[in-house]
């Protein structure tokens, strides 16, 4: 590698939501990542389907660096899409033929949503038999994620007891700590750890920003956020107001973390205070908020492989365009405007009115 490209490397630290299949978006924007020799991750915090992503990449780091990450993505997605093949949970004919991902017109979809919100997965899942922990404990050797030195890994549950969030990290990490991230309760009872019931990180911490916060060698956190904030239609549709209802529940906790970023950035400049206790971050998000409106909420358990190979050519373009606009704000200043967030006319980045400059 020439002096010049040493020179330009930049380190980040990545925030990853959760979200069900549309973690592939996420797949697609470490994929573009992993393969830019400028950019070096030192930290990812993740939850749900942004922690799966988080210790597939550590798993693949340790075998084989940068380019084993990406293969261990794209075996992990493609697992996750075979072990779908058979679910009756399909797209019909009409939609095939029509491009649609949604899978609103699935009896076997719409049978099972109505069961999920009649009985607990205690009552239909006496057993607990989860498929997806059998992939993740087959994909992932958690030995090689707990000793990678080359990215540091966060994973975020919520304790049932106590409603507060508790990080995972190595050397603690396990398929227990990372399907606690995705337990949607709804779906799945309770992840023990430690005497203690966990269910999704995404309530408490979507994902956790704090450990990245407190990582004093990296000042530029970049979230890739796989949840849309803005949605210009009113939900009429009991199932359209549900879906809502998650969607706002799901990015209230990071929206909460940002805004305290905010408040310490205006601390910081008030009062001077820039030291290596109080440092500001400089924050970026790569989303797409536009698309995002376009995938319904039942399009997150569609795990068809065409589909996922279509959120993750998404999620490199996403990544491709956030390079191009924003490469040489990384480690000068934010890409994203905290204050902007908090008005009421704030329009996300990649929406209409919203397009950055």
């Amino acid at each position: 590698m020439s002096s010049e490209s040493q020179h330009s490397r930049k380190c980040i630290d990545l925030a990853l939501q959760g979200g069900g299949s549309h973690g592939a978006l996420t797949w697609g924007v470490l994929d573009r990542l992993l393969a830019d020799p400028r950019i070096d991750i030192a930290c990812i915090s993740g939850t749900s389907a942004g922690a799966m992503n988080a210790v597939v990449v550590a798993d693949g780091l340790q075998r084989g660096g940068r380019d084993g990450a990406r293969e261990a993505l794209e075996r992990f997605w493609k697992a996750v899409s075979e072990s779908a093949r058979f679910s009756p949970i399909q797209r019909g004919l009409w939609d095939r033929l029509a491009g649609r991902w949604s899978l609103d017109a699935n009896p076997a979809y719409l049978f099972f949503d109505q069961l999920t919100r009649q009985f607990s997965p205690y009552e239909l899942n006496p057993l607990d038999i989860n498929p997806l922990r059998d992939l993740v404990a087959r994909e992932v050797d958690f030995e090689l994620v707990n000793s990678c030195k080359a990215l540091k890994v966060f994973v975020t549950a919520t304790n049932v007891r106590t409603g507060r969030a508790r990080t995972f990290a190595q050397p603690e990490l396990s398929v227990d700590s990372v399907m606690a991230s995705a337990c949607l309760p709804f779906m799945f009872k309770a992840v023990e750890i430690d005497g203690e019931a966990y269910w999704d990180g995404g309530y408490t911490g979507n994902p956790a920003l704090y450990p990245l916060v407190e990582d004093a060698g990296t000042r530029d956190l970049v979230v890739v956020q796989i949840n849309p904030m803005v949605r210009d239609t009113l939900p009429r549709s009991g199932r359209e107001i549900i879906n809502r209802v998650n969607e706002i529940t799901f990015n209230a906790s990071l929206i909460k973390d940002l805004r305290a970023i905010e408040l310490l950035h205006r601390l910081i400049d008030s009062e001077d205070l820039e030291s290596e206790r109080f440092r500001a971050l400089y924050v970026h998000i790569i989303h797409a908020d536009e698309e995002l409106r376009g995938l319904d909420a039942s399009s997150k358990v569609n795990a068809e492989w065409t589909y996922l190979q279509h959120l993750k050519e998404r999620g490199q373009s996403w990544a491709e365009a956030f390079l191009e606009r924003h490469y040489d704000d990384i480690g000068k200043r934010s890409s994203f405007d905290l204050g902007a967030l908090f008005s009421d006319s704030f329009r996300p980045p990649g929406s209409a009115a919203g397009k950055d400059e």
